[in-house]
């Protein structure tokens, strides 16, 4: 049985593992170097801090996946869109895990007066792509060529769910 649940700091190794497989096999994270147990840490931290969401999904004692968002673009306008990663160990794929994922990130975003959330998608990544596609993302923007890994040449997709909120938006 899978259980969706927040993050604990007891979390972080598996998060890691999860994450830096990513960093090294596949073109979902456009970094080369996997982060330290440290800058996971930190990014957890940072996380909790801002009071943005760090879901996993737990099978048998063992992390499954797990989705985080936080800001999209620093400036103060933009305090109502994020940007969210969700990655799954390999182990687990193909089980709907991140549509579980997904669902609980929407549903915590809606509750926090999210108004935007943005997905950064190698265009190669068709079961990512799919996935977003279930779950009302429309494709907003193509970018050619604009990473390199692997010995090639990556485009990138931006693909947005626009939610309903918030009610009272606020302008500073």
């Amino acid at each position: 049985m899978i259980t969706i649940r927040n993050a604990e700091e007891k979390d972080i190794p598996e998060i890691l593992d999860i994450y830096n497989h990513s960093v090294l096999h596949t073109t979902s994270v456009y970094s080369y170097k996997p982060h330290t147990l440290e800058m996971r840490r930190k990014w957890f931290e940072e996380k909790k801090a801002a009071g943005h969401p760090v879901i996993i999904a737990e099978e048998d004692n063992r992390i499954a996946g797990f989705i985080a968002y936080g800001p999209f673009r620093s400036w103060p306008a933009y305090k109502y869109t994020v940007e969210h990663s969700v990655h799954i160990h390999p182990d687990f794929r193909r089980k709907g895990i991140a549509s579980m994922l997904m669902k609980e990130m929407i549903e915590f975003a809606a509750k926090n007066d999210v108004h935007a959330i943005i997905a950064g998608i190698d265009s190669a990544n068709f079961a990512s792509t799919k996935l977003h596609l279930q779950f009302n993302f429309k494709e907003v923007a193509h970018f050619k060529e604009v990473g390199y890994k692997f010995n090639k040449w990556l485009d990138l997709i931006f693909m947005e769910l626009v939610l309903e909120t918030p009610a009272n938006p606020k302008g500073e």
